[in-house]
Formats: C-alpha cells, structure tokens, sequence
C-alpha cells in the first residue's frame, strides 16, 4: 500500500494517477493533514488525518509514503520508503496549469528515480494525449514545435508524441465537415450482452435475466428518443451510434422497431455515419444483419478481442473464434463494408506470439477498421473484484505489443485516426483506431474530442453538453447528466431522466445526476 499526505487540497487527482501508473497493483490512499474545515467541499476520494498524527508509526502501516506539502511560492516533496528521495521547486500558484506541470514533472523524476523505469507517455495522465497536439495545430504551431513542447512539459517518447501529432492531423481534416454549433450527436445504449466479461465495468446486463422486459425497455427508451427529437428538430443530427452491452442481443424485430423508430423521429439527411455495435459473435444472426442492412447501417463492428480460443474461455466470452470468423464473412456477404474489430493487449496469459496469431487471423479477414485496446481494469471489473482469485495469470501490454499491432495495420492498409487511454491501462499504453481512408469513425473522434454535444438515451448513458462559449482558459465548456445505470430503475424513472435532460438542456447550471 502507498499512503500520500497533502498538508492541503489541491492536484489530489494528478499525484494519485501518477504514482498509479509506475505501482498499478498497490493500492493508494490519499489523505489531508490540514483542519478538516478546509477540506469540507472536496468532491476527492481523500481521508483527513490530522497533521500530528503523521509520525514514524503512521509512515510503517505503507510499503511507501509521499508527502505533499504546499509552500509559499514553493512545493515540496518528500518520499519515504524502500529508498528515499526529496524534490523542492518554485511554482506560480497564479497559473495553476504550469504549476499542475512542474508537479508531475518532479514527482516523474522523483518515481523514474525510485522504480528504474521509464514510462512511455512520461508524465501525461490524461486520456486524450491527441488534445494536446490538435490545439496546438489549431493555434497554427508547426509539428516540431508541438513535439517540442511535448516532450519538454510531459516527457513522453518520441513515438508516442508522433502518434499523437499524426491522429491529430488526421481529426482535424475528418472533423472539418461537422458542424459544431448547429449539429449534434446521438448515443443510444443497449444495456445487455449473452454473458458478462471478466475485465468489463461497462453498463451491461446477462439478457438470460431481463429477456422478458426488453420490450419493456425498448418503450422507455423510445419516450427518451421522442423527447430528444423533439428538443433537437432544428439541429443537424452529424452521427447514431447504438452501443452497450451488445445491441445485437435485441431480438430481429426488437432491432427493427428500434431503427425504425430512430428513422421516423430523427431527420437524418446531415447523418455522416450510423454505427451499431454488433460486438460478440454469439449475438450475431442473419437475421439481424439484414435487418441491419434493410435500413442501411453504415457501420457495424465485431469485436473478437482475441483469436485465443483459451482466452476467450477465461474471460468470459461464450463465442468462438470460428464463430468471429462466420460472423465477418457473413456480414461481407450481405455487403458491409466498413466492419470494425476490436482487440484488447494484455489480456490474462497472452504473449506476443499469441498477438501474431491474433493479428494474422485480422489481416486474412480483412476488416475496414481495428480498434487496439489496452486492457483497463476498471474497480466494478470482476477481474478486479475478484483479484486474488486471478493473481497468478500474466497480464503483460508493452511497447511491442503495440507496435507489432501498428505494423500489421499498416501493412493491411489502415492509419491511426483516433487515441485516448484509461486509467489502470496494461503497461501505461493507449487506445488506438485504425481504418482505411474513408472509413474512420466519426462518432468515435467526437466523443474522445468533445467538441460537439452527444445526447445519450438508455441506461448508464451520458449526455455531454458542449456550450457554444468556452470556459475563461479557451476550452469548451462542458456540462454533463447522466442516467440511472439499473433497467428496472430506468424503465421505472424514464420521466425523470427526461427532466434531467430538460433541466440540462433549458438552464446554463450545471446538472447534478
């Protein structure tokens, strides 16, 4: 266990990532020394102790203790464990990014010092790296300026400061054509899935438990749709996704209804893309891929994670690699053309032979997109719930990985257009989407960028408000209101979640969900 002090708030959430991303098995907990008065407010998952109580005795209860204190013009760093180390620096709290920077700078150094290590994105711990670089470009700055300023503030490598520049450049050509103040996206959850993955802590439900209140669902979520397109009749609607859980458990009239709807509420003439995840294999039918391509789907994706056999068991995924297989070629048979994979790096047990294999599955197939995750175990995951039950397997994402993955997209065609990354990611790495020229998902671009405002309709979705003016620092001004994540809940409480919606979307206050 790490135990960090903070003799007041402030960064909690920049120092607990970091350290997180060198120690991603200790847990870490996070305290304040200062009069608890002063902390009353923070919406931090940060304990008080008082300053007194922070003795010899306290720092034995951790293998490692940082304490962070806040000076006058100055901070300080102090790290007790295995090794010790020491940082003290000048900071403007007037400018609270560069001093958020010159933190994180020190404790890097400080952790790099202590663990032997280096980390790929350096000192970065946001999720969207491509920000960064895209408003640079905005401003008009060349590439080696961008890369200049990347690596001095957050001391990433140079490929993956590259990667960011190049998927930036790429959004931003693909992101010309939408219009941003006028238009809008829609979201639309399916909350089930045939079984529930080992790694997942998505908005997911095992269907065998709520097949009998589909329909059910399906009425709630079409009384949200009406409201959404009502309020939204004078927007541009830019790009549909339906997403989960798994869409494709819906039954073929159930997806039927659900298109139909969405066709007969929603004025689709700007619509630049409708994706609808068909994910797991075993929810896959003919049936459902031509009602799929009855109403012409632009975009669908079949997500095998991996072609091992072995570890598909292990995660939970009741389908087969055969059945993958089937089920693309069954959808190139009916004539889509822009199927997207997803695979997920560092799952339980796998090398980098098994990736090979994985990726030589891929390239025989032939899809129009693949997208590379890195395994995130998020706190609701029963791979994290149940952790000790699965210690013992090997869960290993590296720079290689990555890489060989890169290599076979690109050899097979396919660029990088869009990256983000969690927390808890498998060696510190990313998110990342390949496609063919022309095929890159739009939706997918909008919702890591957050330029465009995404109405989310269905349990567990979330809605973001993009405001046409910026917050005082040039950034938009983002507002959000989520809806109940339980079925029952949310068929129950659906007039609710559409005043939630009305309170969001008639008021400039932000909504608390």
């Amino acid at each position: 266990m790490i135990i960090v002090y903070f003799n007041k708030p402030d960064y909690e959430y920049d120092v607990h990532s970091l350290i997180k991303a060198f120690f991603p098995k200790e847990d870490v907990e996070l305290y304040y020394t200062c009069p608890e008065e002063e902390v009353a407010d923070r919406n931090v998952a940060c304990m008080h102790r008082e300053a007194g109580e922070l003795d010899e005795a306290t720092k034995q209860e951790a293998d490692h203790v940082l304490e962070v204190n806040y000076k006058e013009a100055q901070i300080e760093l102090n790290w007790y464990g295995t090794k010790k180390s020491r940082a003290e620096f000048p900071v403007d709290y007037e400018d609270r990014s560069a001093t958020k920077n010159a933190l994180k700078q020190h404790l890097y150094d400080m952790l790099v010092e202590l663990c032997g290590k280096k980390l790929p994105w350096g000192a970065l711990t946001g999720i969207r790296p491509t920000k960064i670089a895209m408003k640079l470009l905005e401003e008009g700055k060349r590439e080696e300026e961008i890369a200049s300023y990347m690596k001095k503030t957050y001391f990433a490598t140079e490929e993956k400061i590259q990667l960011s520049i190049d998927i930036a450049k790429r959004e931003k050509a693909l992101l010309s054509q939408i219009d941003y103040e006028n238009g809008y996206s829609l979201y639309i959850g399916i909350p089930f899935c045939p079984s529930t993955c080992l790694y997942c802590s998505f908005t997911s439900y095992p269907l065998s438990a709520w097949r009998n209140r589909v329909d059910a669902y399906l009425d709630a979520l079409e009384k949200e749709l009406d409201y959404t397109a009502n309020k939204f009749y004078h927007k541009k609607l830019n790009s549909i996704y339906i997403g989960g859980g798994t869409p494709t458990t819906l039954e073929p009239y159930q997806l039927d209804r659900l298109i139909r709807k969405i066709k007969c509420s929603f004025d689709l003439k700007h619509c630049l893309e409708f994706t609808v995840e068909a994910g797991r294999p075993d929810s896959i039918t003919r049936e459902k891929l031509e009602v799929l391509r009855k109403h012409g789907i632009s975009r669908i994706s079949i997500n095998p994670q991996t072609m091992k056999q072995k570890t598909l068991d292990i995660i939970g995924r009741h389908h087969t690699v055969e059945q993958t297989v089937e089920s693309f070629r069954l959808a190139r048979e009916l004539g889509f053309d822009n199927i997207n994979m997803d695979l997920i790096m560092g799952l339980p047990d796998e090398n980098l032979e098994d990736v090979r294999h994985t990726m030589e599955v891929l390239k025989e197939l032939d899809p129009d997109n693949i997208t590379i995750h890195s395994l995130a175990i998020k706190r609701a995951a029963r791979l994290n719930i149940f952790k000790d039950r699965y210690e013992q397997m090997q869960m290993v994402n590296t720079q290689e990985h990555m890489e060989l993955c890169a290599e076979y997209c690109k050899d097979m065609g396919l660029f990088p257009y869009y990256l983000y990354r969690q927390k808890g990611m498998a060696g510190n790495m990313e998110n990342v989407g390949y496609a063919r020229e022309g095929k890159a998902g739009v939706y997918n671009i909008l919702i890591m960028e957050e330029k465009q405002t995404i109405v989310a309709c269905g349990a567990g979705s979330s809605t973001k408000w993009v405001w046409a003016e910026s917050n005082p620092d040039g950034t938009h001004r983002i507002e959000r209101c989520e809806n109940v994540k339980d079925v029952g809940q949310y068929i129950g409480r659906i007039d609710e979640m559409i005043e939630r919606k009305k309170r969001l979307f008639d008021n400039s206050k932000t909504v608390i969900c």
